[in-house]
């Protein structure tokens, strides 16, 4: 994969300069959803490195990470003149990132593209790491490729633009990444005065977003290190796929709905910590309730996660702790244990 840059930007304009004319390209666009074009892209649409982008836009939400969405960006790329010497800029959220960088890394067998996220969740997670794709047949992330953007440009300017949910949904990625981290890290995010972004918010997403570089240059295709990355996202993965078939659910509440789930898991598993666990648990449920969910919803979320890409064979696999920073990849869980677990999400 090519090399990926990320760049912590003070100053948004002389960024995306610098990383535009990093790349060779004869055309420019730009990618956005409905929501990123009214708030976002009068941002850089002024700047003169801009100035000759050509706009695409899709609809806003997960609800439109699909195989329309990404046929409809394709289109247009054809119907501009796009070359495979062109560039593609996406400025978005998460989804806009994943689909674009999936629709430049196969239009004309791939065009180079660079990533400005503008949601939490996307700076720390959606944006780094060379992941793209679309939902697909009710599932997540189904289809796409591992293929790094050229430059990913992080300016906390745009969080002004998010509401309190949507903070909280990115914020779960790095309560994740300090999970993995050490005790200092996970105990820092664990305090109000952070979450609330305080002066201490930025140089936390710095170091958030440093925990997930370092994983992914070890490890890019997730053949092992980079599969800490999954902690929550197995049981995550599925409530958000449920949440699909009802009402749709932001990415971070599921991974941390997820966590829950998972963090039990580790303590009868991997002998997590009760303590450590009861802290994480009573935080997410204090800032991300839970979603509603019975005994009779356990056989399609059993299902969902049979349907995870991590998984070998009929087994179910999971990432684990066996402490703070103690990663246990690979582990796997009987589907009563898992029972186990989601009745403890539900009533614990």
């Amino acid at each position: 994969m090519e090399k990926q840059k990320v760049v912590i930007s003070t100053d948004l304009e002389q960024a995306l300069t610098t990383a535009i004319g990093e790349v060779s390209h004869d055309r420019l666009f730009v990618l956005t959803d409905d929501t990123t074009r009214q708030l976002c892209l009068p941002v850089v649409a002024g700047f003169d490195c801009m100035r000759q982008a050509q706009p695409i836009t899709i609809g806003a939400t997960d609800a439109n990470k699909t195989l329309a969405s990404l046929s409809h960006v394709w289109s247009e790329l054809q119907r501009m003149g796009a070359t495979r010497h062109s560039l593609m800029v996406n400025v978005g959220g998460g989804m806009v990132t994943d689909l674009g960088g999936f629709a430049a890394s196969t239009f004309k067998r791939g065009i180079p593209y660079i990533n400005i996220p503008t949601t939490l969740l996307a700076m720390v997670d959606a944006s780094v790491g060379g992941k793209t794709g679309i939902n697909f047949g009710g599932l997540k992330n189904e289809i796409g490729v591992f293929n790094n953007a050229r430059s990913v440009i992080l300016d906390t300017t745009f969080l002004s633009t998010l509401d309190s949910a949507n903070i909280l949904s990115g914020y779960a990625e790095m309560l994740k990444h300090g999970l993995i981290s050490d005790d200092a890290t996970w105990a820092e995010l664990l305090s109000e005065e952070l979450i609330v972004k305080s002066e201490k918010f930025a140089a936390a997403l710095e170091q958030s977003v440093a925990v997930k570089q370092r994983i992914v240059t070890e490890d890019p295709t997730e053949q092992g290190l980079r599969k800490a990355l999954n902690l929550g996202h197995t049981a995550g993965h599925a409530f958000e796929s449920l949440a699909l078939e009802r009402k749709p659910v932001l990415h971070g509440y599921a991974v941390a709905w997820g966590l829950i789930v998972e963090l039990y898991l580790c303590c009868v598993k991997t002998a997590f910590p009760t303590d450590k666990m009861r802290q994480t648990v009573n935080f997410i449920r204090e800032h991300y309730g839970r979603m509603a969910i019975t005994c009779d919803d356990y056989p399609r979320l059993l299902e969902l996660m049979h349907h995870d890409k991590k998984n070998q064979g009929s087994t179910i696999n999971f990432t684990l702790l066996g402490d703070i920073g103690d990663i246990r990849i690979n582990q796997t869980a009987t589907e009563e244990e898992i029972k186990e677990a989601l009745d403890f999400y539900r009533e614990g």
